[in-house]
């Protein structure tokens, strides 16, 4: 998995005519528009499909999986807006917002307003337009104020500028351990150093973070391919492996066996 940098206030993205999927890190907030196609994001627990017309949110500091499916004969597109900290910080001084603390967010949302929706189709005005930053910056506050007149709680997460707080491990783990992210990525989102977390990690799973992660994974992969009926081709990404040989060695490794050879049983 990469982990994105920090986009342009405003991306015309996507424009892609074949199925695509991965992962993403959200290091910031974003408000999104699905053009045409559908996308499907997934935080582990729950998928949602978003389709033509839609809008979605992802939240700071969430991990997703998604799946883009262009139209038939057509193209995915879709339009974004990012909202980084320090625009964030500028507008909750401007308008006197401040976050509450919340502890259960979800990593994205489905917004279904109509005046959001015209506003995210307002934008395709400035694809071709050198946007001074002055532009860009009202672009983001208009869009801020629409989220927060659809869902005034809102406030508790895009104003919340604390880092992660120090949450169970276990539990996190085995909800996101799909997620192909480094340990020191795992470290953060959990609240702790790296130093920290690996000292944790071994006290309540009894074995290093790395060998958890792939035993974990290889133990998943099992039950899909023999219980569930998945095919290889089908899994090895959803459980982190970044190509196919990889899991397939690994996987032989661990069982004695490839994984192909429980597609034929």
């Amino acid at each position: 998995m990469s982990e994105s940098k920090i986009p342009f206030p405003i991306n015309y993205s996507c424009h892609f005519s074949e199925f695509r999927e991965g992962e993403q890190f959200a290091q910031i907030h974003s408000l999104g528009l699905v053009l045409s196609g559908e996308m499907e994001l997934n935080d582990g627990i729950t998928k949602t499909i978003f389709k033509e017309g839609e809008l979605y949110s992802a939240r700071k500091n969430s991990l997703l999986k998604f799946a883009k499916y262009p139209p038939k004969n057509g193209e995915i597109r879709t339009i974004s807006i990012y909202f980084d900290d320090a625009m964030l910080h500028n507008f909750s001084r401007e308008y006197g917002y401040q976050a509450e603390k919340k502890e259960h967010v979800p990593a994205y949302i489905k917004p279904e307003q109509k005046a959001l929706h015209s506003f995210m189709y307002s934008l395709l005005a400035y694809e071709d337009l050198s946007a001074s930053e002055e532009i860009l910056r009202l672009k983001q506050k208009e869009a801020l104020l629409l989220l927060l007149n659809y869902d005034p709680g809102l406030k508790d997460i895009l104003f919340d500028f604390s880092e992660p707080y120090k949450i169970d491990i276990e539990t996190f783990m085995n909800k996101n351990f799909h997620f192909n992210v480094n340990v020191e990525r795992f470290a953060y989102l959990t609240g702790r150093s790296l130093s920290a977390f690996k000292r944790d990690f071994q006290k309540i799973f009894g074995v290093p973070p790395r060998q958890w992660l792939q035993l974990r994974r290889l133990k998943e992969a099992h039950f899909l391919l023999t219980q569930k009926g998945r095919s290889v081709s089908d899994i090895y990404l959803d459980l982190g492996f970044e190509n196919l040989s990889h899991f397939s060695f690994a996987f032989k490794k661990q069982f004695g066996y490839p994984p192909s050879t429980l597609q034929a049983k």
